[in-house]
């Protein structure tokens, strides 16, 4: 891709409000990813639909802001606005009981919505939303009408019982880029039949490897370790980074943060190793931070730029 060429960023999927023991806060993965997309000075397009109530209103008014693309984000007057009661275990990692028949469940496939994909520079899409038949057609025809220079990236993203083993191989079947965490590794490989590896030899390590053997067509693995970091694999290798001490606030949307920020290393030809530390840097902000989409800190902005090499200005989207 052209160093001067801004890279469009079409994320798919649901928009909802995570009902959090302190409060309603806007979240949804998809939603947390072009959000961080955009304040990292990509083109951001989020696809997905709203109910026409209150929660609708609300989320869409506090979505608008430089670089975010809010033109392909439906609005249902059949299906409200999905919401998400969300509780935290003892070591603050969250659980979810995520409400059915909503607005993200119906998204519409439309001529303008495969427009904006055949511009993509990159496409990201999850197991979740593929929950209900309507949305998962109109995910995998977008995967499917993206041309064939757009990075796909599939985020594993297993909620139960809102996914299948049809799902999770499609995704991964139809995906440049997986990302998932290590939490996720034995569900996901229980469901693609364990691709040739032994429950007890199952590790980041081994998943990632069977992944590009079992899929040509992907061309990078990234695992989440937690508070260990993360590992990317690719043909040529394994890169961990062991990820940077932060003082955990809330782990929602750290995951997310993460993708972008690999992402947006991806595009611009960072090494894994970049990519495996932009990820982290991205990712331990957000859990640093209250909700799932702060405002990107001048330091953070500085220590991305230097790792990619830029000297560019920071973004207009959303630092302080």
């Amino acid at each position: 891709m052209s160093e001067s060429k801004v890279p469009q960023i079409v994320a798919v999927g649901e928009l909802l409000w995570d009902l959090l023991p302190d409060g309603a806060r806007l979240g949804g993965a998809p939603a947390n990813f072009a959000v961080f997309c955009a304040r990292l000075d990509n083109r951001s397009v989020l696809v997905s639909s709203l109910g026409n109530d209150d929660y609708g209103d609300s989320a869409r008014s506090m979505l608008v802001q430089p670089n975010l693309d809010l033109t392909q984000l439906q609005m249902s007057d059949t299906y409200p606005t999905g919401t998400v009661d969300v509780t935290f275990s003892a070591n603050n990692q969250p659980s979810y009981v995520i409400s059915r028949g909503v607005a993200w469940d119906f998204i519409q496939l439309t001529p303008g919505l495969l427009a904006t994909v055949g511009a993509a520079d990159a496409i990201c899409f999850e197991t979740l939303p593929q929950r209900h038949e309507v949305s998962r057609s109109t995910i995998r025809s977008l995967v499917d009408a993206a041309h064939p220079e757009c990075v796909r990236v599939c985020d594993i993203n297993i909620r139960m019982p809102d996914c299948s083993a049809e799902v999770v191989h499609w995704s991964v079947a139809h995906a440049d880029i997986i990302k998932l965490s290590d939490e996720e590794l034995p569900l996901t490989f229980s469901f693609l039949g364990g691709l040739g590896v032994p429950t007890q030899q199952l590790t980041p390590e081994t998943a990632s490897r069977a992944l590009l053997e079992n899929f040509p067509g992907c061309k990078l693995v990234a695992t989440t370790l937690g508070a260990e970091g993360s590992m990317v694999t690719t043909r040529e290798g394994t890169f961990r980074h062991p990820g940077f001490p932060v003082k955990l606030v809330d782990t929602v949307g750290a995951g997310d943060a993460f993708t972008a920020g690999l992402l947006h290393a991806y595009l611009r030809g960072a090494s894994p190793q970049v990519m495996a530390k932009i990820g982290n840097l991205c990712g331990s902000y957000v859990a640093g931070q209250q909700g799932a989409t702060p405002a990107l800190s001048a330091q953070l902005i500085v220590s991305i730029r230097a790792l990619l090499g830029t000297q560019e200005q920071p973004p207009s989207g959303g630092s302080e």
